[in-house]
């Protein structure tokens, strides 16, 4: 089973958010109930990476989240530039595995997520990556429907750079 970050974002946003072995767990259910299927590894990872890079998917601290208890690792969740899509054969992941929705603070999910996005801002800026730095601009309007950011300082450092 190859997941998009699209299908990563669904399969998350079914209990707030997962842990990275709690989403291992969920598609590893879902590729099997997909008649056996197996998770190809290799190919989660890069696509896990790319969604964090692109922000379909946000690392969140464990203390973003306020119901129903904190987990002991940092969550992955549905990011602001995610069209959330549960894949084939994961609807019923929620009633297999022994996790509670969990509710997010926006504001520290918010806040987690600029930090990220202003090192990505930094590396693209350094860098010169116009096409990043294009793709960066963009996000920032995403970022700020998502969670209650102020990112004009971002957005100015970035068109100075593009200039």
């Amino acid at each position: 089973m190859d997941a998009t970050a699209d299908e990563l974002a669904g399969v998350v946003d079914l209990f707030g958010g997962l842990t990275r072995t709690e989403l291992d767990r969920a598609l590893s259910e879902a590729a099997f109930r997909a008649d056996g299927q197996s998770v190809n590894e290799t190919a989660l990872e890069e696509t896990i990476d790319g969604a964090l890079a692109s922000f379909a998917l946000v690392r969140s601290p464990p203390t973003a989240v306020t119901a129903p208890s904190e987990p002991t690792a940092p969550l992955l969740v549905a990011g602001p530039t995610a069209f959330p899509t549960v894949p084939d054969h994961a609807e019923d992941v929620p009633h297999i595995l022994d996790v509670e929705r969990r509710e997010l603070d926006r504001t520290a999910l918010g806040e987690s997520a600029r930090e990220r996005f202003d090192d990505a801002v930094a590396e693209a800026t350094e860098s010169a990556d116009e096409e990043r730095l294009s793709h960066l601009l963009d996000v920032s309007y995403d970022l700020e429907a998502w969670a209650p950011l102020d990112l004009a300082p971002a957005r100015r450092t970035i068109s100075e750079a593009l200039e």
